[in-house]
């Protein structure tokens, strides 16, 4: 649920925006809201898993997204979508480095790169599948249905999770590090949103004070977290550099994902002139291409080493983004080859490249280092997301205009990152 909505909601930009009557600069925080949102939450997974467990985590914050969801679908304006996808995004913070900790906490670390490719198939199979019935949802009917489907889907979970999902260990007596949540409940935030602020033209002494205060508060949980006993997050992890590595390359693949997810449907309805219907279906080949490599990319990670995977799967993204940057030349066939091709290098270079994290953190860790690569990946995917759309906003958005090949090759810059960074990714444990 949490992919899916991430890449349907971009989907009905467009749609929303019309509907609601609301400029670009402000439909954005529909996906960037819950991209920050994400972020905000996350940094608490580590004490709420230890303070009432990995499964009972996992199971509320599933009840949160849910409800959540169907106040997205009641909102009248786009003030309200915007609280509502935020109050969505911290639920989602919580329910993915919880069911990723349950994982990894039981799984045996020769095991875990074929653990993760399953599990990273079913969970591809959301913006798989869901663009192309979410454009037929916004064709046919409305895009507050984007938000309704959830409430099935969420209790089914919630009743397959109390028969099947154990509750996980708790420590009742765990205690929370008030003053590291505060820096980076409000830092992360702050920082995210004076960058979306000047990247969208907003730029005033107001944007750069809260950026500057946003990067300060940040800078000083990052410190705080060092020096005391008991911080929210053990970000001694992050200096290693068996760790900090491919958690820098997961966040830029994030970017390069995230980016793309707000980019490509915009292109291809204003500048192909294609329906959400048609833009769907596009997307639906990249996700598909991602969920039919990821069981094999898990394979191969076990076998041949996260760095040489995620390495080729970053080549493979830099060459299908590369086509974009020149777009005219391209037709419908060709894209779609490209995307699947695209959804493809996406899925080796990020699902390795968290395999190679979690091989470097003991059991013990697994909460703090799913904190960690789930942090990176947002503040990636929002930092994407809010570069694509000060591109657009600088450079206009008309159909023949220089806005869409300067953005691709936005993406490509941050794919070549992510090609660099995976070559510091380190052979895993058993294989040294």
């Amino acid at each position: 649920m949490a992919m899916l909505d991430s890449t349907i909601a971009n989907l009905a930009l467009e749609t929303i925006r019309s509907d609601l009557n609301a400029p670009l600069s402000s439909v954005q925080w529909v996906a960037t809201g819950y991209l920050i949102a994400l972020a905000v939450s996350l940094p608490l997974t580590g004490w709420l898993s230890r303070r009432f467990g990995d499964g009972r985590l996992w199971k509320g914050s599933i009840l949160a997204f849910v409800l959540a969801s169907i106040v997205c679908a009641l909102a009248q304006t786009v003030t309200q979508l915007i609280v509502a996808r935020y109050l969505q995004g911290l639920a989602a913070g919580l329910m993915v480095p919880a069911g990723q900790a349950v994982l990894a906490s039981t799984a045996e670390r020769r095991q875990l790169g074929r653990l993760m490719g399953v599990v990273g198939f079913a969970i591809a199979l959301g913006p798989a599948l869901g663009p192309a019935f979410g454009g037929i949802l916004i064709d046919t009917a409305s895009w507050r249905w984007l938000f309704l489907i959830n409430v099935p889907v969420g209790a089914a979970a919630l009743i397959g999770a109390a028969r099947l999902l154990p509750p996980g260990e708790t420590s009742p007596d765990a205690q929370i590090d008030l003053r590291g949540l505060i820096l980076i409940g409000f830092g992360l935030p702050l920082l995210l949103y004076g960058a979306a602020e000047i990247g969208s033209s907003n730029i005033s002494m107001l944007s750069v004070a809260i950026l500057g205060l946003g990067v300060g508060l940040t800078a000083i949980f990052v410190i705080h977290a060092f020096r005391t006993s008991a911080p929210l997050i053990d970000v001694t992890l992050l200096s290693r550099s068996g760790f900090a590595a491919p958690v820098l390359t997961a966040g830029l693949t994030g970017a390069a994902m995230y980016g793309g997810l707000l980019l490509l449907p915009i292109f291809l309805q204003r500048s192909l002139g294609q329906t959400p219907t048609e833009a769907g279906l596009m997307l639906m080949a990249m996700g598909l291409g991602s969920a039919c490599i990821l069981p094999a990319a898990g394979s191969f990670t076990d076998r041949y080493g996260p760095r040489a995977v995620s390495l080729t799967g970053a080549g493979v993204l830099i060459l299908t983004t590369i086509p974009f940057v020149s777009s005219g030349s391209l037709i419908i066939a060709g894209i779609v080859i490209v995307l699947v091709a695209r959804g493809a290098g996406l899925a080796l270079a990020q699902m390795p490249a968290i395999t190679a994290a979690y091989n470097e953190v003991d059991e013990a860790e697994t909460g703090d280092a799913a904190t960690l690569i789930n942090i990176g990946q947002r503040i990636g995917g929002a930092l994407g997301a809010i570069a694509i759309v000060a591109v657009i906003e600088q450079l206009g958005d008309a159909p023949l205009g220089p806005a869409y090949p300067v953005a691709f090759g936005a993406l490509v810059l941050v794919s070549v990152a992510a090609l660099l960074a995976a070559t510091r990714i380190a052979a895993p444990r058993q294989q040294r």
